[in-house]
C-alpha cells in the first residue's frame, strides 16, 4: 500500500504552503517507504509515498500521460493493467507500473473509465488543461480513502485521517465504488452490481463455479515484483487462500523471481487455536512457516500505536488489529514486502456465528449485503491500515469483483445453516473445495468452526484487554459516558478505554463520525441483533457471545462488560498461562 495526498483549489500556491503540503504527507510515509514524490500545478498539490512492489525500478510516481498534461497519485494495485495496455496501443507508457494505465484510460474515455479497472485502487486525477480533477476509491474500500474540504474552498484528498484532520474544516470517509468529479461538484456511484439492491438471487448453486472463481481471484493476484506470501490463521478462509496459492505458484513471475517455496505467516498466544491450526496447514502444503508469538502485555503495550495508526475506536477492530499489527512488523523484518489473506469470506458467506440465527434466506442476504457495504469500516480498514503501518501490503482475493458477482448470485437457501443436514457457516465455500481426489485442505480445517481474528489468535487477548481497561476506566467515568461522548457513547470500560485514545489522537467532531456505531453481538449489524432476544443482554462483538453456537461461548448471558473481572467462560480448549516475555519469532 502506498500514501497519497491531494490538495487541490487552495488559493495558495507559496512556497510555506507546498512545505506544509510536504509535511502532512510525511504523516503517511510508514504506508510507503520506498520514495516520495509531490507534484504542484499552481494551487494543486498531488503527493505520493510509495510502496514499491510491481516495476520498483521506474514506477515513481505520481505518473504522467505522454504530454505530462495528466497527473495521477494513486495507491493500489490494478491486475488487468496488462489487458488494459493492449486497449491502448495508440498510447505511450512512461513506466512498467500497473498504475501507469489510469492517465491513459482518462485520455481515452474521459470520467467513465473507473469501472474497467480490476482491483482494488484510491487515486486523484488531475487535468492541467482545465484544472478539474476526479477522485475514486475500489468497489469495495479494500484501499483507505478520506476527503475533506477547507475554508478556503480546497478539497483534500487522503489516504488516511492524519494527513488531513488537522488543515480541514470538514472531512469524511470517501465512499467506496464512487467517484468525486470537481466537473460535477460531487460524488457519483460507478459500481452497480446486482447484488447491490438486495434483492434476493435464484441462481442455483454449483460448487465447481464457484471454485473456479475463486481460485482465478487468487491467481491474479499473485502479481508481484517482490518477495511476498500468505497470512494464514488456520481457519478456513485463510487456509484456503493459502492452498490455492501454493497449488499455482509454480510457473508465476513471482516463483521465477524469488521460488515456488511459499512462505506463511500466523500469530497468536502460547497455546491459542489458530497457531496448532496454522502449522497443521502449513505442514499439509508444505509451506515455510513462520509462527509469531504475542503476550497480553505486549499487545496493551502496542494499543496507542495500534489507534494511531488504525484511525478507530471501534473495540473488535482494535481488538483484532492489535495482533496483526504486530504480525506485520515482524513480516516486513524478514524483507516481505506483500501478503495475501482471506478477508471478506465472512460477510459473503454469513460465516460469522450469529447467522446461525437467521430467521429465514430473505434476511440472511440482506445482512450478508449490508456486511460487504460496511466492510471499509471493519475489515478492510484493519487489514489495510496494520498492514500499511509497516509497508506492508495486503491483498484480499474474496473480495475481488467477479467472484463476490459469482457468489452473491447463489440462492441464499444455500447458504443457511441447516445442523441436521450437517451445513455449518459457508457450508457452500467448504464444499467447493472437498475435493476428495487432490484434497485442498485437511478436513479438520475444512470444516473447522468460524473463529473471529481478535478470538482465534487466544481467548486470554480479549479477556486481558477487558482487565486492563478496567483498571483505568471507573465507574464513575462510565455513568458520565453519554456527557463526555454523546456520539457512539462507549457502553463498556474497553470501548471508554479506546475512545479517550482514539480522542487524544484525533480530537475533531468529523473524526468520531468517521467511525461506525450502533449495538453488536458476534460482529453483527444492529438490525441482526433482533433475530434473539437474548443478545440484547450480551452485546458483545467476541465470536464467543453468540451463546449457543460457539463452543467456548461465555457461561452468562448477561455478562457485564464493565466489570472489572473477567467473564466466566466455558472452554474446550485449554487455558493457556501467558508468559510475560516478549514477543518471539519461531520460524
Amino acid at each position: 500500500m502506498c500514501g497519497i495526498l491531494a490538495v487541490l483549489g487552495c488559493a495558495d500556491d507559496s512556497l510555506a504552503k507546498r512545505v506544509r503540503v510536504l509535511e502532512l504527507s510525511r504523516r503517511l510515509k510508514h504506508r510507503g517507504p520506498d520514495w516520495s514524490g509531490l507534484y504542484q500545478h499552481g494551487d494543486c498539490y498531488l503527493t505520493h509515498q510509495r510502496l514499491a512492489i510491481i516495476d520498483p525500478a521506474s514506477g515513481d510516481q505520481p505518473l504522467y500521460n505522454e504530454d505530462k498534461s495528466v497527473v495521477v497519485t494513486v495507491n493500489g494495485e490494478i491486475y488487468n493493467h496488462e489487458e488494459l495496455r493492449k486497449k491502448l496501443r495508440n498510447h505511450k507508457f512512461r513506466t512498467g507500473s500497473d498504475c501507469d494505465v489510469i492517465s491513459h484510460l482518462y485520455e481515452e474515455y474521459g470520467e467513465n473509465f473507473v469501472d474497467m479497472l480490476d482491483g482494488m485502487f484510491s487515486f486523484v486525477l488531475l487535468d492541467t488543461r482545465d484544472n478539474s480533477f476526479i477522485a475514486a476509491r475500489d468497489a469495495i474500500g479494500i484501499t483507505s480513502l478520506y476527503i475533506g474540504w477547507g475554508l478556503d474552498g480546497s478539497v483534500w484528498i487522503s489516504s488516511e485521517l492524519k494527513g488531513l484532520n488537522d488543515d480541514c474544516e470538514h472531512f469524511e470517509t470517501f465512499p467506496p465504488g464512487h467517484l468525486y468529479s470537481s466537473k460535477q461538484g460531487g460524488f457519483k456511484r460507478w459500481y452497480n452490481p446486482t447484488w447491490f439492491s438486495e434483492g434476493i438471487p435464484s441462481t442455483p448453486y454449483d460448487p465447481l463455479v464457484l471454485r473456479r472463481a475463486l481460485e482465478n481471484a487468487v491467481i491474479k493476484r499473485l502479481m508481484t515484483d517482490v518477495p511476498f506470501g500468505v497470512l494464514l490463521s488456520g481457519g478456513l478462509d485463510s487456509s484456503l487462500v493459502a492452498s490455492i496459492t501454493a497449488r499455482h505458484l509454480a510457473g508465476t513471475r513471482a516463483a521465477k523471481q524469488w521460488g515456488t517455496k511459499l512462505h506463511s505467516f500466523c500469530v497468536g498466544l502460547e497455546g491459542s487455536p489458530d497457531l496448532k491450526a496454522a502449522r497443521e496447514v502449513a505442514d499439509f502444503l508444505g509451506t515455510v512457516h513462520h509462527e509469531f508469538h504475542f503476550t497480553v502485555q505486549d499487545g496493551i503495550d502496542a494499543i496507542e500505536d495500534v489507534i494511531y495508526h488504525i484511525e478507530t475506536y471501534d473495540v473488535t477492530t482494535i481488538r483484532a488489529s492489535t495482533p496483526m499489527f504486530l504480525m506485520a512488523r515482524k513480516i516486513k523484518s524478514l524483507g516481505v514486502k506483500m501478503v495475501i489473506s482471506g478477508e471478506g469470506a465472512d460477510e459473503i458467506f454469513g460465516g460469522y456465528l450469529y447467522f446461525h440465527k437467521a430467521p429465514n434466506k430473505e434476511e440472511f442476504h440482506r445482512e450478508s449485503c449490508r456486511k460487504i457495504k460496511e466492510l471499509h469500516l471493519y475489515d478492510c480498514l484493519r487489514a489495510n491500515k496494520a498492514t500499511s503501518a509497516w509497508g506492508l501490503e495486503v491483498r484480499v482475493p474474496f473480495l475481488d469483483k467477479e467472484f463476490i458477482n459469482v457468489a452473491m448470485a447463489i440462492d441464499p437457501e444455500w447458504k443457511m445453516v441447516k445442523r441436521e443436514q450437517g451445513r455449518i457457516e459457508k457450508w457452500v465455500l467448504r464444499k467447493a473445495f472437498d475435493d476428495q481426489q487432490q484434497p485442498y485442505l485437511p478436513k479438520s480445517v475444512l470444516y473447522r468452526q468460524k473463529e473471529q481474528f481478535s478470538d482465534g489468535v487466544g481467548y486470554s487477548w480479549i479477556d486481558g484487554l477487558k482487565s486492563h481497561a478496567a483498571q483505568h476506566v471507573t465507574d464513575k467515568m462510565m455513568q458520565n459516558a453519554e456527557h463526555i461522548f454523546p456520539q457512539n457513547t462507549p457502553t463498556s470500560k474497553e470501548a471508554y478505554y479506546y475512545r479517550t485514545i482514539f480522542e487524544r489522537f484525533f480530537p475533531q467532531n468529523s473524526a468520531r463520525l468517521t467511525v461506525p456505531g450502533g449495538p453488536s453481538i458476534a460482529c453483527s449489524t444492529a438490525k441482526a441483533v433482533e433475530w434473539d432476544v437474548a443478545w440484547s443482554k450480551n452485546l458483545d462483538p467476541s465470536g464467543r457471545a453468540a451463546l449457543g453456537v460457539h463452543v467456548s461461548a461465555y457461561a452468562d448471558e448477561a455478562t457485564n462488560v464493565n466489570s472489572i473481572v473477567p467473564s466466566k467462560m466455558i472452554d474446550t480448549i485449554p487455558r493457556m498461562e501467558v508468559s510475560t516475555s516478549g514477543l518471539k519469532i519461531l520460524s
